[in-house]
């Protein structure tokens, strides 16, 4: 009972998200808390939101100081060289501007820290897509695919996480896995070339419009992604070159500081949120000495504070229900009971087919902590290494950038004023995509086998 609960809690809210019926934060919030009281947790409610508020606590803190960090960086003018390259070398082609978004994601996002990435990505690239009257649905849905495909690198969180729970070593689990998710990366800039050109004709169709021509243009996008995402045309060239909170003299500094900032990120000398914490206080004390001028930087980007910090504190309501009554382990446990026998010798390849809607609808913490050690014990029974279980759950992750529960997701539409709807609608079939052609890809290369 509990597991179809849990399964019918995430089909309602996909659907309503989905449909627009409510808006993303309402949704998170309101359903679990409902699904919590039908079955029987009334009396816990309270409790299992507090756990998942103070579990996610400190990744709404990273995220605030990190929003404001690289929101003073782009205002001081630390971004704008970048986004003059990739200007020089699009041009005026949206073919190039998209597949340039899956190589510049694919490049930044080595360091393993999605939020990073998908800041530098739309700081750089989303004027360039209003320009052109590119939605940048397109931008958000590839920027996630892309960055899923590469974080499954041994310093991303999944990897670590199958690893550390499983007992295995991550290079010797990673590195064969390699060409399978090259293949997924190529799927990617395949699904980047066919919508450039999709995009090219669109642009070229629309030639006698002012497209080009300056502030607001942006009327031309997608379709299928429902809009631009541009609506708030006052905001549509965030790298002006003659903005005043512009600050070229200081751009070795701020360069140095942000490097020294993913240095200090990756080797893990602090805590992510005190390290930007720290960050954005010496940000704006060495780029805007003034406390009028550092409010101002400050409010300029509460709109994207606000919008972000608010969806993951709302997720913790999703994720608090859905750990705090069971759901997860009870759906788990209802599909292996539920499994006829003559799979089992498929079972590494189940596990993998499995890993694309766990990792959709649970967190890496939940999937890899909770359910990996119970699908990993079920297959020693039939043979199967744990090595080969810790693979197959890694070949879904490429559509786990579009979980509802992945904060880092959250800073990347909000920064680009992209609605979550539109966002799933264009990007999950695109996702599963390149998860189906990854799990392919290791089956191929003897991944995961039929035993």
């Amino acid at each position: 009972m509990i597991a179809l609960l849990g399964l019918a809690m995430v089909s309602v809210f996909l659907y309503l998200v989905m449909s627009k019926r409510l808006a993303p934060m309402v949704a998170l919030i309101v359903i679990p808390a409902i699904f919590a009281v039908i079955a029987g947790f009334a009396p816990d409610l309270g409790e299992m939101v507090t756990d998942g508020i103070t579990s996610l606590a400190p990744t709404a803190a990273m995220l605030m100081f990190a929003i404001l960090y690289f929101g003073i960086m782009i205002d001081a003018g630390l971004f704008d060289p970048v986004a003059r390259a990739v200007v020089r070398l699009t041009g005026d082609d949206p073919l190039k501007l998209i597949v340039g978004t899956v190589a510049l994601v694919a490049v930044v996002s080595l360091d393993g820290d999605g939020t990073t990435t998908f800041m530098i990505t739309v700081s750089a690239l989303l004027p360039i897509y209003r320009k052109l009257g590119v939605s940048p649905v397109l931008m958000t849905g590839l920027a996630c695919m892309t960055n899923a495909v590469l974080n499954v690198v041994p310093w991303g969180g999944p990897a670590a996480r199958a690893a550390s729970v499983l007992r295995l070593d991550p290079q010797e689990m990673f590195v064969p896995m390699i060409p399978a998710l090259g293949a997924g990366l190529v799927t990617v800039f395949v699904i980047a070339y066919v919508l450039g050109l999709r995009e090219r004709a669109k642009l070229r169709a629309r030639t006698a419009e002012p497209v080009l021509a300056g502030v607001g243009a942006g009327g031309g996008g997608s379709a299928e992604s429902g809009g631009t995402g541009a609506e708030d045309g006052g905001d549509f060239d965030v790298l002006h070159p003659d903005r005043e909170s512009l600050r070229p003299r200081l751009l070795w500094f701020n360069a140095t500081l942000t490097v020294a900032l993913l240095v200090a990120l990756i080797s893990g000398v602090l805590p992510i949120a005190v390290l930007f914490m720290i960050g954005t206080g010496i940000a704006l004390i060495v780029n805007y000495p003034s406390i009028k001028e550092q409010a101002a930087r400050i409010a300029s980007h509460a709109d994207s504070v606000v919008a972000v910090v608010s969806m993951v504190f709302a997720a913790a309501v999703f994720t608090g229900v859905l750990s705090g009554t069971g759901m997860i382990e009870q759906m788990a446990q209802y599909l292996l009971h539920g499994m006829p026998d003559a799979l089992f010798p498929y079972f590494s390849v189940v596990i993998a087919v499995l890993s694309i809607p766990f990792t959709f609808f649970m967190s890496n913490d939940a999937f890899y902590f909770g359910v990996v050690p119970i699908l990993a014990e079920t297959a020693a029974q039939h043979g199967i290494s744990a090595m080969e279980v810790a693979r197959a759950s890694l070949l879904g992750q490429p559509i786990h950038m579009l979980s509802p529960l992945v904060p880092a997701m959250y800073v990347l539409i909000g920064l680009a004023k992209v609605d979550l709807g539109d966002q799933h609608r264009f990007a999950i079939k695109w996702a599963l995509l390149v998860s189906l052609v990854v799990i392919a890809a290791g089956f191929a290369l003897g991944l995961i086998a039929i035993h």
